[in-house]
């Protein structure tokens, strides 16, 4: 696969095997947080910072990094999309995510992912929009 990592396979690992997951978790998860913080303070030294800068973070409520952002922008799809949309068995890795319906209820925007693009498109330039006016 020429260095390219692959995610099926390591997914076949980790959600049949809790141990593997959690020493992959407490692998990564400090080195993505190290990365986006960096990343932020790169923005706030340019010249002309951006009003809305957007990161993300797949498991934002399971790793308590909400309290990181100062939105949060929840995009979720049903279940047979989600599906379609991975190599990794949604049911291996669902019992350990909080539920969409608690998540929404913690995020600040939400949308469900079943429109057209142009839909999606929309609703992020209405957040994007909001978030300005925030800021």
């Amino acid at each position: 696969m020429d260095g390219e990592v692959d995610r099926a396979a390591i997914g076949e690992i980790v959600f049949d095997d809790r141990d593997e997951l959690v020493f992959l978790e407490q692998l990564l998860h400090p080195r993505v947080a190290r990365e986006y913080l960096a990343w932020r303070e790169r923005l706030a030294e340019l010249p002309e910072p951006p009003v809305v800068a957007a990161t993300e973070v797949p498991l934002l409520y399971e790793v308590g990094a909400e309290e990181r952002f100062d939105a949060v922008v929840l995009i979720t799809a049903p279940e047979k999309l989600r599906t379609a949309r991975t190599d990794v068995p949604v049911a291996k890795r669902s019992p350990r995510l909080i539920p969409d319906e608690e998540k929404a209820k913690r995020a600040d925007f939400v949308y469900r992912n079943i429109g057209s693009l142009e839909d999606l498109d929309r609703f992020v330039a209405s957040v994007i929009e909001n978030l300005a006016e925030w800021g």
